[in-house]
């Protein structure tokens, strides 16, 4: 494939994130989330689940944001993921995965659990440029609770300041709730160029169909608002050495919206190992949340292991206050292959994301 093609190509990758950008508004997300999108992929997309080399991944990731202008809000995820083939003469495949992650943020220490399994389904459309259609399905179950201990409130305030003993007069009926959700994407992916070195994907996913009810008031009308995920990526080695990765997630809850882009260099060294891979692989690069931070990141893979780490920088009115300083956030990732041979690789193989 011409260089002038690849490049137009690209051109028309960044002019449709452009456009989805246009489409919205104001850039706070409601859910949680985490700079390095592209480690958290049952988040993003359950059709995102099991598209990696390899039998297995496990997956963790690590955040910890606003501590220089108040308690630390904390993050964290493990997940699990496996692809098994459909059978021995079909390169379909079908993935299953489970997320789990905590988060805890604010004074009164405002806690969630959640667990996400996920299946989904890739169907091998085309052999040439090993394009793929996948579906995917998650439901998960969350639990939400503080500490009312640490509440403080207006009535707690008089004449002379703050007086602990005052009672709250806060009439929340509970300080813990629980409820399940639902979400389901689809994506595709696919290779293109001189020996299929752009390689790329695009993806649609939806969260909170059922719209929860989320109110420790137990207010009916307060319900988790529902959320369309959309990304897009592309891997383009540039030579034997060297390739570049664009990725991409837009976000967009009710009124609120969350913009990511950004992209890597990567330089590889050594021969593929048994996951078809290069033992050793450096990234260098930055990402940027749009009126929000810039995010430079450094990841380094070997062999069947991969280590991210990350920082935002806040750009947004509230750096002011924060010095600039957002958050520090590490990713670990492990992937490798089952010993049994009904898990075979070359019945099962995928566009590559990293290399």
């Amino acid at each position: 494939m011409p260089t002038k093609t690849i490049l137009l190509f690209m051109r028309n990758w960044i002019l449709l994130i452009i456009t989805l950008v246009a489409a919205t508004n104001q850039v706070v997300a409601q859910d949680i989330h985490f700079s390095q999108f592209y480690e958290t992929t049952t988040l993003r997309n359950p059709a995102l689940c099991g598209l990696f080399s390899g039998d297995y991944k496990v997956a963790v990731n690590y955040r910890s944001q606003w501590s220089s202008i108040s308690k630390p809000f904390v993050t964290g995820q493990i997940a699990l993921e496996s692809r098994i083939p459909v059978n021995a003469e079909s390169e379909d495949f079908i993935s299953v995965g489970l997320l789990s992650y905590f988060d805890k943020a604010g004074s009164i220490d405002m806690k969630t659990i959640a667990f996400y399994p996920t299946v989904n389904f890739s169907k091998k459309l085309e052999e040439v440029h090993n394009s793929y259609l996948t579906f995917g399905f998650t439901g998960g179950y969350l639990q939400r609770s503080f500490d009312p201990s640490k509440m403080t409130t207006n009535s707690q305030y008089g004449n002379n300041g703050y007086d602990p003993a005052s009672p709250v007069r806060e009439n929340a009926v509970q300080n813990k709730i629980s409820y399940f959700d639902v979400g389901a994407g689809i994506n595709y992916s696919s290779s293109t160029g001189e020996n299929n070195n752009l390689t790329y994907y695009v993806g649609l996913a939806g969260f909170h169909f059922t719209q929860p009810k989320t109110s420790f008031y137990n207010n009916e009308l307060i319900r988790l608002a529902m959320k369309w995920n959309m990304n897009a990526g592309m891997v383009y080695r540039i030579n034997d050495d060297y390739g570049l990765l664009l990725q991409s997630n837009l976000a967009i809850q009710g009124t609120y919206s969350e913009y990511m882009i950004g992209g890597m260099v990567n330089w590889k060294k050594g021969g593929e190992n048994e996951i078809h891979k290069p033992d050793f692989i450096l990234y260098f690069g930055a990402y940027y949340r749009l009126k929000d931070a810039l995010i430079p990141v450094v990841k380094l893979d070997y062999k069947g292991y991969s280590l991210g780490i990350s920082y935002d920088v806040n750009l947004s009115r509230l750096s002011t206050a924060s010095h600039l300083k957002g958050g520090m956030e590490l990713s670990l990732i492990s992937t490798g292959l089952f010993k049994d041979p009904k898990w075979n690789y070359s019945r099962t193989s995928c566009p590559q994301y990293g290399w």
